[in-house]
């Protein structure tokens, strides 16, 4: 049986799994935000309007279980959000990777654009 590390990764492999992903950055830099009315999406916008955050906070700030899908759900409604990996430690003290989410700079002027178009500010009570 494997040692591991308690965070389930192999004590020899201690590095982040790499993301396969198709490379469809110029369609996504062409797509235009269509906005939304989703309470989770917009507590999750304002959010990220001000900071950028961490898996765990969308799942707090957006109050669900998945913020992942939640903001997946985003990037198919025309945003980019990319998820930097940071390494921190974890209770253990062990090398973990958690994903940050912020907008790009296009992020910010789609939904200003949307927010424009709208007539005012995403109100997320």
């Amino acid at each position: 049986m494997a040692a591991t590390k308690g965070n389930g990764l192999d004590a020899a492999n201690d590095q982040p799994a790499k993301t396969h992903a198709v490379d469809n950055t110029d369609s996504i830099r062409a797509a235009r935000f269509t906005g939304t009315d989703n309470p989770r999406h917009l507590r999750t916008i304002q959010a990220l309007m001000t900071r950028p955050i961490t898996r765990e906070h969308i799942d707090q700030i957006a109050g669900c279980s998945n913020g992942p899908e939640l903001i997946a759900e985003l990037r198919r409604r025309g945003l980019e959000v990319p998820c930097a990996r940071t390494k921190k430690k974890d209770r253990d003290l062990f090398d973990c990777w958690p994903g940050v989410y912020h907008f790009t700079q296009a992020d910010r002027r789609r939904v200003l654009a949307w927010l424009a178009r709208r007539g005012g500010a995403a109100h997320a009570d």
